[in-house]
């Protein structure tokens, strides 16, 4: 049984002035090869982007990418044609199979958009591009984990070509959230804000968890805690 905590100012850092952006794992600039990436999860970038600012249109291909916007707005635009605008609270999957193109600004002139980036790995390659986004309410997460993204799409979730779940939850005081492990595979814990007992192990904003061979996880002690949770193929 293993409980890794990776510190948040342990991540890598780049400040390009109109984006400021943590990662957890190697990205671009910042080359760690100690965290290339957790099971199937390969990206987790913390991203803040200064108003009236944003990236330019560019592509990917055969990657599972999640946006979970935390504060202001994000304005997403694709070559399949979608225009969206995603308020917190929503979950955004594209799925960018032989490839897409798209872009994401802040359209905002006194607001920092504030989101995480997240790309799996999937498990078909080549598909047609997709996108979808789907909303849950504070009141859906609070005291429990609900899962946001799934590879069936169940109970509401958005659907990703991937083995892999990805729960969010709001914890605070006395609620607690358990969820059962399948020890032959992964699970990451992230701490987007506040503060959480993981398996009694304490994390505070921008922790995380790598966690392998448990069956139980259990999260508890929360001080205005909001955590994703995800269950990766090993």
């Amino acid at each position: 049984m293993m409980l890794k905590v990776r510190k948040s100012q342990e991540r890598g850092y780049a400040d390009h002035g109109w984006l400021r952006s943590f990662h957890s794992f190697s990205f671009a600039g910042y080359y760690d090869p100690a965290h290339m990436g957790w099971g199937n999860l390969r990206v987790i970038n913390e991203d803040r982007v200064a108003a009236g600012a944003g990236f330019g249109t560019h592509g990917h291909k055969d990657m599972e990418i999640i946006s979970y916007v935390l504060s202001g707005e994000l304005a997403h635009k694709d070559s399949m044609g979608n225009v969206e605008s995603i308020p917190p609270g929503d979950v955004q999957r594209m799925s960018a199979g032989r490839g897409v193109m798209h872009s994401e600004f802040n359209h905002k002139p006194d607001q920092t958009t504030h989101f995480l980036q997240i790309w799996i790995e999937p498990n078909v390659r080549g598909i047609a591009p997709s996108y979808e986004q789907k909303s849950f309410t504070e009141a859906d997460k609070r005291g429990r984990l609900r899962l946001v993204a799934s590879p069936d799409g169940a109970d509401g979730s958005v659907r990703v070509h991937a083995d892999a779940r990805l729960y969010a939850g709001l914890l605070d005081g006395q609620e607690q959230a358990e969820l059962a492990l399948d020890p032959a595979r992964k699970s990451y814990v992230h701490l987007v804000k506040g503060e959480l007992e993981v398996n009694g192990t304490r994390l505070a904003t921008g922790d995380a968890a790598l966690i392998e061979g448990e069956s139980q996880l259990k999260l508890a002690d929360g001080k205005s805690a909001e955590v994703l949770v995800f269950d990766l193929a090993a």
